[in-house]
């Protein structure tokens, strides 16, 4: 649909609701507001970013020019710039993000609605989850769920628990599904038995009453009789719902221990299909060995044969921590440069952009991945263009290698797919594919990260993040 007709629809669409509401009937610009951020989401899930940031600004002028109070204002404001956050965490604008989560507290504090402020710790639990900050997603996400439990609201933590873990599986962050399906089994079970605590306070509160209106009355025998009667229906009923209440609990210990082994099942055979196909690349390799390793086909396997065990390996142990030592940055990258000196085009620009200041980082890694962003660069980049490696601090604990070049432009739709190994069949003797799968585990072996910069428009560049 074209923007300026959509933003049109919009904004007549609101005003309508305010008449209605000016009339005395039910507003209607909340109904509307949310809707519009339905498009919005619509819009950037097709990587229409600039349609979508249109949209927002076309929301936030109606909501100011149609809003009943300041609190109605500060809510719907609130919506709007949550959809810009989204935005900014999916193009991995790790400032950006922040920034607006900052402004979200602001409108959050304004409106003096719980259920605002609520979302909001879910929103920062969302973004600190998202750029790896696990600590401060955990303090955040255990202070809305023990809000919520402590007003027995235990249905909204359940689905808060189930809507992270969601997102945890949409953004294929398997760290933050197992930290949020971890917490959640821990909560589900002692949830359940604070819901029959709560009963069985109910039903002692119930006796308790009952023995006090027995001693302030003065009653005849059939009237003592009937209260033994009630007292022993209520025992009778504690008593059920104490067995109730166990058959429960036991059903949920039950149910999580058979999830817990369907899980492990799976990651068993994952690790046995990656083990097998490891096995299977080890016993061709001598048998490859044996073959003219100068026709390029026998060269081409080979390559493959030891990609897929280093692949293999990687994900076998991406759990192992690795080892980090102090570096100097500077003189780090000058050594990576000088290693695709001579295989660059004719008048090909390098450039490197990095402090005198020492990093702490795995060198082995951190090598291999740069060193294949840069051989890339110099096969991609056209005679006069350029290749650039810089070196950026981004915070206290995060700093970032970025590799750029001025050749042709990755489309939009290829930027996931290239880091996923085994996509396509390929002829082995152009490339098999596995270089940039085997970079992207190197990655997140070091827990941090390699994505397509998508705010550089001169041609490519990579951006390395690392946690410190």
């Amino acid at each position: 649909m074209n923007r300026k007709f959509t933003t049109l629809l919009l904004s007549l669409f609101l005003c309508s609701a305010t008449i209605l509401a000016q009339d005395g009937q039910k507003s209607q610009l909340q109904t509307s507001v949310e809707n519009g951020t339905k498009t919005v989401e619509q819009y950037y899930k097709g990587n229409s970013y600039q349609e979508a940031f249109d949209l927002c600004r076309t929301l936030d002028q109606n909501i100011n020019a149609n809003g009943q109070n300041d609190a109605e204002k500060a809510a719907l404001h609130y919506l709007v710039s949550k959809e810009r956050m989204q935005m900014y965490m999916k193009m991995r604008r790790t400032q950006s993000a922040k920034d607006h989560l900052n402004i979200m507290e602001s409108y959050a504090n304004a409106s003096n609605d719980d259920a605002v402020k609520n979302d909001l710790l879910y929103s920062k639990a969302i973004y600190f989850y998202t750029f790896g900050m696990n600590e401060q997603g955990n303090a955040v996400f255990n202070e809305m769920a023990e809000k919520l439990t402590a007003s027995k609201n235990y249905d909204k933590v359940e689905d808060a628990y189930k809507t992270l873990i969601a997102s945890g599986r949409r953004s294929g962050s398997a760290n933050m599904v197992a930290e949020a399906y971890n917490k959640y089994i821990a909560w589900k079970d002692s949830a359940s038995v604070l819901k029959h605590t709560d009963e069985i306070n109910s039903l002692k509160k119930q006796i308790a009453d009952n023995e006090a209106t027995i001693a302030d009355k003065d009653g005849s025998l059939t009237t003592r009789w009937a209260i033994i009667i009630g007292l022993g229906i209520l025992a009778a009923a504690l008593a059920a719902a104490l067995i109730v209440g166990a058959i429960v609990l036991l059903r949920y210990i039950l149910l999580t221990r058979n999830q817990k082994k369907a899980i492990k099942l799976s990651n068993d055979n994952n690790a046995l299909k990656a083990k097998f196909i490891s096995n299977i690349s080890a016993q061709l390799e001598p048998t490859l060995k044996k073959l003219d390793s100068n026709l390029p086909e026998v060269k081409a396997l080979l390559g493959f044969s030891e990609h897929i065990q280093t692949l293999s390996k990687l994900e076998n142990s991406i759990d192992e921590e690795v080892e980090m030592e102090e570096t100097q940055v500077a003189q780090f990258c000058e050594g990576l440069l000088s290693q695709i000196n001579g295989k660059v085009k004719k008048d090909v620009t390098i450039k490197m952009d990095a402090p005198k200041m020492s990093a702490l980082i795995n060198k082995e890694y951190v090598s291999h991945i740069l060193l294949h962003l840069l051989n890339n660069a110099a096969i991609y980049t056209p005679a006069e263009g350029h290749i650039g490696l810089d070196y950026k601090k981004r915070g206290a604990h995060t700093h970032q290698f970025l590799v750029s070049n001025t050749g042709s432009n990755i489309p939009e739709e290829l930027r996931e797919d290239i880091f996923k190994p085994f996509l396509e069949i390929r002829d082995l003797t152009t490339g098999d594919g596995l270089g940039l799968p085997i970079c992207k585990q190197m990655a997140l072996k070091m827990k941090g990260d390699l994505f397509i910069d998508p705010a550089f428009t001169k041609g490519v560049r990579f951006v390395l993040e690392l946690h410190a």
